[in-house]
């Protein structure tokens, strides 16, 4: 099964009313959907009267993303294991390329443990993309102006690529999907190689451990679901969820999310 059908990557959203800024998201060709989640876009509606700080919570995925005023300046953003927190100027655009999980480094053969709770130039990375990504976001602004030509550049280029990895990495992400996260991988995860080989590929693919990901994984379905401040108190949604406690719950949220689940789910 394709990752996409199972994991939806959430990303807090941006309240334009009491922030100044929006945020979109596109998806793209239905022939790369496989490889690229979405397409997104955060830019200012005008001039803001003070720095804007946008969070980014972990989520499994890489990403790709610049400021439109400066398309070759473009940065890779590798998994993440904590929330991080971006200062932008008082006026931005910033456009970015959201990848599922083992795609960035299946498509471009890059170790994504290597960029692990970090974000570095696309440049130093891969060269020939970053230069791509330039060319083709040179005078463009408007995020459903550039979708046509980004799907028509990942298109052309994974024309002709071997994109095999091995597939029991893909069967192990799928059980971990499957069970939202909640799973104990060193039995659960028997997809006939060995827990060193299987945290080898997932340190390549992933950026971590399978147990990592896993945690990942079960904050994710936390914030799809969408629960109510009332919900996580009456219906022990953490418990559900695999935490040991409300204690140990609130600590990794926080970790992940940058708020405690009670301010940030006011926040929705």
């Amino acid at each position: 099964m394709e990752i996409r059908q199972l994991f939806k990557p959430v990303q807090p959203s941006v309240r334009n009313d009491l922030q100044g800024a929006t945020y979109t998201e596109l998806l793209p060709d239905v022939r790369l959907m496989k490889y690229i989640y979405c397409y997104w876009q955060l830019t200012s509606a005008e001039e803001l009267k003070e720095p804007f700080y946008y969070r980014v919570v972990a989520d499994g995925c890489m990403d790709i993303f610049y400021n439109t005023d400066t398309p070759d300046d473009n940065y890779i953003m590798g998994f993440s294991t904590t929330y991080t927190e971006f200062p932008l100027e008082n006026r931005f655009n910033y456009i970015g390329i959201r990848f599922l999980p083992a795609a960035f480094p299946l498509l471009f053969r890059v170790n994504a443990g290597e960029l692990t709770n970090r974000f570095e130039q696309l440049q130093q990375v891969v060269p020939a993309l970053s230069e791509g990504i330039a060319r083709i976001a040179a005078g463009q602004v408007s995020l459903p102006a550039l979708q046509p030509l980004l799907d028509q550049y990942f298109m052309e280029t994974i024309a002709g690529k071997d994109l095999q990895a091995d597939h029991r990495l893909f069967e192990a992400i799928d059980l971990i999907l499957q069970a939202k996260g909640v799973l104990n991988v060193e039995s659960s995860l028997d997809t006939g190689i060995s827990p060193r080989q299987l945290r080898r590929l997932f340190e390549f693919y992933i950026g971590d451990t399978p147990k990592t990901f896993s945690k990942v994984v079960r904050f994710q379905h936390i914030l799809q679901a969408k629960p109510s401040l009332k919900s996580l108190r009456e219906n022990k949604l953490f418990y559900d969820a695999g935490y040991y406690d409300q204690a140990h719950f609130i600590k990794e949220f926080k970790t992940m999310y940058g708020l405690t689940p009670t301010i940030a789910l006011r926040e929705k």
